[in-house]
């Protein structure tokens, strides 16, 4: 049975690690429970348990006066990377093999077409901020297609702290077209149920996202 503070915590963390992935408080920046709490308009003690999550998630790090909004040094955001591709990898070969076995809902299938469509319109009307958030729904909706929580919420937690480690270094995809086509055939290899073809296609279309940031 969950408490009111319980309650209240957990919707002061989901509010100030959306707030942080959104880019409205940037690596680097110091947050204090005070100044958190007076910008949320809550006590300080659902803000101190939110933080202590975050600096769990890898999202904040203590420094002795408050925390600080943490990214990843460019060696272990490679690192992160290269998990980003293995669980993805994984998904996509997950959701084929249910898509085979007829398990994946036809709606699903054309939702997730429609969004890759409204993800090519919004990166090339130049919406950077908006297409990183469509990117990133495309690639859960692939995640969620695979029914495996546990890959699901470990891609949740390693998109956070990939996304918090590459906004300052935001620019429009100089591969745009590849970027679709890529997403294009992720998507027939899944609606064909070919596992083989469709983890290998989100493995390099995840470590070729990573080549642009190294």
């Amino acid at each position: 049975m969950y408490t009111v503070d319980a309650v209240q915590g957990d919707v002061v963390y989901r509010q100030l690690r959306d707030l942080i992935v959104a880019g409205r408080y940037m690596p680097g920046e110091r947050l204090t429970e005070l100044s958190v709490s007076a910008a949320l308009e809550v006590s300080r003690t659902p803000v101190r348990e939110a933080l202590r999550r975050l600096e769990g998630d890898g999202l904040v790090q203590g420094t002795g006066r408050g925390v600080v909004v943490n990214a990843l040094s460019a060696e272990r955001l490679a690192h992160a990377y290269e998990v980003r591709a293995a669980l993805e990898a994984l998904t996509a070969e997950l959701a084929a093999d249910r898509q085979r076995a007829g398990r994946v809902p036809p709606a699903d299938l054309a939702d997730l077409e429609r969004h890759a469509l409204l993800l090519e319109e919004v990166t090339a009307a130049g919406d950077l901020d908006r297409a990183v958030a469509l990117n990133r729904e495309f690639h859960r909706g692939i995640a969620e297609l695979a029914g495996n929580p546990i890959a699901l919420e470990a891609l949740d937690r390693l998109w956070d702290r990939i996304i918090v480690s590459t906004r300052a270094s935001l620019t429009a995809p100089d591969r745009p077209e590849t970027v679709a086509g890529e997403h294009r055939r992720l998507l027939r290899a899944i609606v064909d149920g070919d596992r083989t073809l469709a983890g290998r296609i989100a493995g390099e279309h995840a470590r070729a996202t990573s080549a642009t940031f190294n």
